[in-house]
């Protein structure tokens, strides 16, 4: 038993310094372009006028961060950012699994699908902003479809490739249809449909902050606090915004990736 203890011991210290290893290892060009940016700022290397020093970036944060203000616009980005990811990835699972599942459905939408996707998605700014004008219901839109082509495409991929085992199976056995797509097929194309959530949160957060820049004529974000730091020629508060959005992202991406790994290993063992 205590052989056993101590080789359960041992793996876990090997995985935690593995995992020190990794983050280390993701924190070196930070800390070398931070470094560069303190030795460049104390020899005048850099005009402060145009790229300030990481000290005075530093005030101008804990300033912003004492003012509501900031965390409004933050908040703001987020919900948009959820409420979009949440409508266009709910749609493009159910699209992607119905266009791999279901003829009539795939005759039906898969030529106008496979055209409308080549459309670039920027393309339907002008379209969105014209019925929907500048609000948070065209920022939103503009984020669901972002999410809604990769999600959809990733789904239609993993159900694509699933073995045609799985419909005999569930033909001999005589399964009900909603028993074969929730233990089944949404299993077995679980993997992809992962990866296009990722690209979906990725294209999201994107979206949220490109339709701030691009219908920032209404309401408060981290992107209309870029622009807001651009008319000031305010520097500090772009680059604030700039390394707020980038945290944000790496967050949002990390937890999305802890669901997947926790996720695909309790499929496992059911």
């Amino acid at each position: 038993m205590s052989e056993i203890s101590l080789e359960q011991s041992e793996i876990r210290i090997n995985s935690s310094l593995d995992k020190s290893i990794k983050v280390l290892h993701a924190l070196i060009l930070p800390i070398a372009f931070i470094a560069l940016w303190v030795v460049a700022s104390a020899l005048n290397w850099l005009d402060p006028k145009l790229i300030p020093s990481p000290f005075t970036v530093l005030l101008g944060a804990l300033h912003s961060f004492a003012q509501a203000e900031f965390w409004q616009g933050f908040a703001a980005s987020l919900v948009r950012n959820f409420s979009g990811y949440a409508i266009g990835a709910s749609l493009g699972v159910a699209f992607g699994v119905a266009l791999g599942t279901t003829r009539w459905v795939n005759w039906l939408f898969a030529p106008g699908f496979n055209i409308l996707r080549q459309v670039s998605l920027f393309a339907w700014l002008p379209l969105i902003s014209t019925f929907l004008g500048y609000g948070n219901g065209a920022k939103i839109l503009f984020i669901s479809l972002s999410v809604f082509y990769p999600v959809a495409l990733h789904s239609l991929e993993g159900v694509s490739s699933i073995s045609a085992k799985y419909a005999e199976v569930a033909r001999v056995y005589q399964f009900p249809k909603l028993y074969t797509y929730r233990k089944l097929i949404l299993p077995a194309a679980s993997p992809q449909i992962f990866v296009g959530l990722q690209l979906g949160l990725i294209f999201a957060w994107l979206a949220t902050v490109g339709s701030e820049f691009l219908l920032a004529n209404y309401g408060v974000g981290l992107g209309n606090l870029v622009i807001r730091g651009r008319e000031q020629f305010n520097v500090s508060l772009i680059i604030l915004g700039m390394l707020t959005i980038g945290f944000v992202g790496v967050i949002l991406n990390s937890i999305l990736s802890r669901i997947e790994r926790k996720v695909l290993r309790w499929q496992q063992r059911s």
